[in-house]
């Protein structure tokens, strides 16, 4: 179908082109008309006509490179009429690569000739770029063509293949390629993952209009929706591919994101060959990460990561081996998770979502900032983990004691035995903890016991000696003096 936009402010000037189409039978298929530059610019972007005849006067000046843009990208022959014969309307014309250029009021003889001129050129063009074996040919690509591979399409298809992030919309993108305005519309198959678009060209169509075809999609759906797109545009010189071997090397092509992230554009001449790489740590790798784990080394594991799989360039390794190289450091932390009793609770269950995510995140870069979170998270729960076992070790030795105070041949290594700890890790942890040493703690919960005796009972001095550990009454004097000020017994007669 051939369509001629008649933009002028003047109705009578439009009717009267409008006119002049219809009774000389100028074959346009549908004659469309503006008469205003709102008006024009809409038609132009809904519509795509092949033909513009513009008022030229009509396009004030801070719209003037929007124009030309919209007659760039979607015009392919531009008539020019202007009410005044000046240099500037000339250079505009130029500008436009106009067809002709009418000073008002033209012959409607001289319109005629240059209506069906014009018609006529733009019937050789598309002859020339469409002939009718690959126009038939269109008809022809199915999915039978795209899935079986001995089904044979035109050697000419170039394939745009889409896919979403969230596939649940993809009858959103359906719509949105279905109302868009390609001059010349590709097949669309949906998929369940995807939408392929085949293009029909012929060989001397340039690949760069189906990048800017590509581009263009890319920002417009941007700027519509917030839905991540990927874009795989497969073109190749050898004739000898069948569509389904096409739409096979494409589909491998998508994996690309893998590395890039969705809003992109991929352009593919060949198969995509990846690298062989050994997805599993090396012993030296495993010493590594053991070291950088019970460090805890933050900065270090993040510079490995980020070396590791964020500085790829192409050709890049096979995204699968890539994943089996992350599951292969996660076990690593799972060791390290093992051995600070970590295997429980919320952080195991973080633990399988990391995994998952190494599965199935369609981003490297994703999987790379979840893992390193995951890792700190981890660091912190040991760190909690290995507080909360130094207090508890403490606790269970006051208990100890408190329960063992009497005999006085308790000695830093029973209570360290009881903890399950060295007797030189213990003595540590308990004046790291408490501010005191051993004896000193042992001391002092005896001394509060025998002031609890001279308070409560009437037992005497010597009785409460040997209750509380000491070895004799004077011995116990002794000691009950440094640490109160007065002895025992004075002690007992202050209550009174």
């Amino acid at each position: 179908m051939t369509k001629l936009l008649i933009a002028d402010r003047d109705h009578n000037e439009r009717a009267g082109i409008s006119w002049l189409v219809s009774s000389y039978a100028i074959p346009f298929d549908k004659v469309l008309l503006a008469g205003s530059v709102a008006a024009l610019f809409q038609i132009m972007e809904t519509e795509i006509p092949d033909v513009v005849c513009i008022e030229i006067d009509m396009i004030p000046k801070d719209q003037w490179d929007n124009f030309r843009e919209l007659t760039k990208r979607y015009i392919q022959k531009v008539i020019v009429m202007t009410a005044e014969a000046t240099f500037e309307r000339a250079i505009q014309g130029i500008e436009l690569h106009a067809y002709d250029l009418w000073v008002k009021h033209k012959s409607p003889d001289y319109m005629k000739q240059v209506l069906n001129k014009c018609y006529k050129s733009l019937i050789k063009t598309k002859e020339k770029h469409y002939p009718d074996n690959i126009l038939n040919t269109q008809s022809a690509v199915s999915y039978r063509s795209l899935f079986l591979p001995h089904e044979t399409a035109s050697t000419h298809s170039r394939l745009l293949l889409m896919q979403l992030e969230n596939p649940k919309k993809q009858t959103l993108l359906l719509s949105f390629l279905q109302e868009y305005p390609f001059h010349n519309p590709p097949v669309l198959l949906p998929l369940s993952n995807m939408i392929v678009c085949v293009f029909i060209f012929d060989l001397r169509y340039p690949l760069k209009h189906l990048k800017h075809i590509g581009n263009r999609i890319l920002t417009e759906w941007e700027e519509r929706y917030s839905e991540p797109l990927s874009l795989v545009l497969y073109d190749t010189n050898n004739p000898s591919l069948s569509l389904n071997e096409k739409y096979l090397h494409a589909r491998q092509a998508l994996e690309i994101r893998f590395f890039k992230g969705y809003r992109q554009l991929s352009v593919i001449e060949e198969k995509v060959n990846w690298v062989i790489i050994d997805p599993f740590l090396t012993p030296s790798e495993q010493r590594e990460w053991i070291n950088m784990l019970n460090d805890a080394d933050r900065d270090k594991l993040k510079h490995w990561m980020y070396q590791e799989f964020l500085n790829l360039t192409e050709p890049y390794p096979e995204p699968g081996l890539l994943r089996t190289r992350l599951t292969s450091i996660l076990a690593q932390v799972r060791r390290f998770m093992k051995s600070h009793n970590l295997d429980e609770g919320t952080i195991e269950v973080r633990y399988h979502q990391v995994f998952e995510t190494i599965l199935y995140n369609p981003i490297l870069y994703r999987i790379v900032q979840e893992f390193l979170l995951y890792l700190f998270e981890v660091f912190e729960q040991a760190k909690r983990h290995k507080d909360v076992s130094r207090k508890d070790i403490i606790e269970q030795a006051i208990l100890y004691i408190e329960g063992h105070y009497h005999n006085p041949d308790l000695r830093l290594e029973d209570v360290a035995s009881h903890v399950g700890r060295s007797p030189a890790y213990f003595s540590s942890l308990v004046t790291k903890r408490q501010g005191s040493s051993f004896r000193q703690l042992l001391t002092a919960i005896r001394i509060k016991e025998a002031q609890r005796l001279l308070l409560d009972t009437k037992i005497s001095v010597q009785e409460i000696a040997e209750k509380t550990g000491f070895i004799n009454a004077n011995y116990f004097s002794k000691v009950f003096k440094g640490k109160m000020g007065i002895t025992p017994r004075s002690y007992r007669n202050h209550k009174g």
